[in-house]
């Protein structure tokens, strides 16, 4: 036994007393949460602005601070971005995140020197939980590899700036730094396949025992690595036992994953963001990820249908339904106030409050008003691959066809298939007959002959690979929403990267 692992199982129990404290009184923990913030922001720009010091309850809140999205709440960020200080939150960011948005451009996220425990030690704590459930600690004495995006910071008005992935390279504790892949000098490097190779060649010769990233990178990865080895990853890294992934539901992802590794490994599934880390699966026995109710996020909770509506309501934890969808609103210890993230969220649990992601607000498809949702899709498509096993999936992506050039107008799947099934028709009509089964109003369109039944489109093996690289977006947390409610993304696919039989 290392060092590192003989440490970390006392550090685990202690934190998952801390977990069950805080998680076994839920509404105790999300008030005592949100008096802290309003007490802490009474005194910025923004908590004048709305009367701070009159908010006395939730309801109060709700009435002096409307829902926004980061457009709405640009002009106290640029006044942050410009070096005002004590506008969102006290004093100045510690960092900005810069991430890309589709209609706000490049957008800034602070991260405050108080928001940093809830980032960096939720990532500790997700490790640090499936230690104490499973008794695995060696990993931590291996080889371990953060599959990110490059940590080198810009600054803008003294506050250092970047991808989120990249600014988590400089909160890596020194005792894990000695056995961290890749190099800081490799993942300095932008362009995401050059950055693989220096990875396979820092990597091939190392004890990798955890590896973590987004599906499709870590796919990218193994991949290389077979193709350089001729070994499945089981072979090359005889230790690795952790996958730890967010970003993405995993199901699609799955077999193709496990295939590449050669045997089964355990994994984490974390639900990090640019405006705060929501969330992580805190048992391998069970669904869902543990919603982290006391790291300095109030949350909210609209339901889906009432998101765009001028008066929605507007619930607290102790309000939730189970089963039901959700946008996932925030107010946090950055500075974000009544903030829509953009994702939906279905509560799996109550005792404790665990959730699974089901999708992005506006990514959706209501071209004829059925209104299908990443959730659904990916339920879908599950299912489709375990009646057709022989099947494997690389990605996919879904857009509507409203004005096709002959018959009734169509959802149209472009999926690229590392092995194509038996009967591509077939899983076209199992995939189908799914989706009508998960969407009553998708199936009221099929039966009243105002769609026909979906169109799978095969790709080019590389396809989206292909594709995000002439966006110049391969690499570290970018992927392709799954799907869209026009053929913005579909159009390209379908021009440039159709299989050709």
């Amino acid at each position: 036994m290392g060092i590192r692992s003989f440490f970390a199982r006392p550090l685990a129990a202690y934190i998952a007393r801390q977990t069950e404290k805080w998680s076994l009184a839920p509404v105790a923990s999300q008030q005592k949460v949100f008096r802290y913030l309003i007490d802490e922001a009474t005194q910025t720009a923004f908590g004048k602005d709305h009367g701070f010091d009159t908010i006395h309850t939730y309801e109060d809140f709700k009435k002096q601070v409307p829902i926004r999205d980061y457009e709405a709440l640009r002009p106290y960020v640029e006044r942050v971005v410009h070096g005002e200080p004590d506008v969102l939150w006290k004093g100045k960011p510690a960092y900005f995140a810069k991430t890309s948005g589709t209609t706000s451009g490049i957008k800034y996220i602070p991260i405050t020197q108080a928001s940093l425990p809830n980032h960096f030690n939720s990532a500790r704590n997700a490790v640090l939980s499936y230690v104490h459930e499973t008794g695995n600690a060696s990993f931590l004495d291996g080889g371990l590899i953060f599959l990110s995006g490059s940590p080198v910071l810009e600054e803008k008005a003294g506050i250092k700036t970047g991808r989120l992935s990249g600014i988590s390279n400089h909160q890596v504790p020194a005792y894990l730094r000695g056995n961290q892949k890749p190099s800081y000098e490799t993942n300095c490097i932008e362009d995401w396949e050059e950055k693989l190779d220096k990875i396979v060649d820092e990597t091939l010769a190392a004890d990798m025992r955890l590896i973590s990233g987004i599906p499709p990178w870590a796919q990218m990865y193994f991949d290389r690595i077979q193709a350089r080895t001729g070994k499945k990853v089981k072979d090359v890294f005889p230790n690795f036992s952790v996958f730890v992934y967010g970003g993405v539901n995993f199901e699609p992802y799955r077999a193709k994953l496990f295939e590449a590794i050669g045997k089964q490994v355990d994994s984490i599934e974390t639900y990090p963001a640019s405006e705060g880390f929501i969330a992580y699966q805190d048992s391998q026995a069970t669904h869902g990820l543990l919603l982290l109710l006391d790291t300095g996020i109030f949350f909210e909770f609209i339901p889906v249908e009432e998101y765009f509506s001028e008066t929605p309501t507007r619930l607290s934890i102790g309000e939730v339904e189970l089963g039901k969808n959700y946008a996932l609103i925030i107010n946090s210890n950055a500075g974000l106030w009544g903030y829509s993230i953009g994702d939906t969220v279905k509560f799996v649990s109550k005792d404790p409050y665990r959730i699974v992601v089901t999708g992005r607000i506006k990514h959706f498809i209501s071209a004829f008003g059925e209104h299908v949702i990443g959730e659904e899709v990916e339920r879908a498509m599950k299912y489709a691959l375990e009646k057709f096993p022989e099947a494997a999936l690389v990605e996919f992506t879904v857009a509507p066809q409203v004005t096709p050039a002959t018959g009734l107008p169509h959802h149209e799947w472009l999926v690229e298939f590392a092995q194509l099934p038996k009967d591509l028709e077939a899983f076209a009509q199992a995939l189908d007959d799914q989706l009508r089964n998960l969407n009553v109003y998708y199936d009221d369109l099929i039966t009243g002959n105002i769609l026909r039944t979906l169109i799978v489109t095969p790709l080019q093996r590389s396809a989206f690979i292909e594709y995000m690289k002439s966006l110049g977006k391969l690499g570290g947390q970018n992927k392709v929403p799954r799907l869209s409610n026009d053929r913005t993304i579909a159009d390209v696919l379908g021009e440039k990267f159709v299989a050709r039989s």
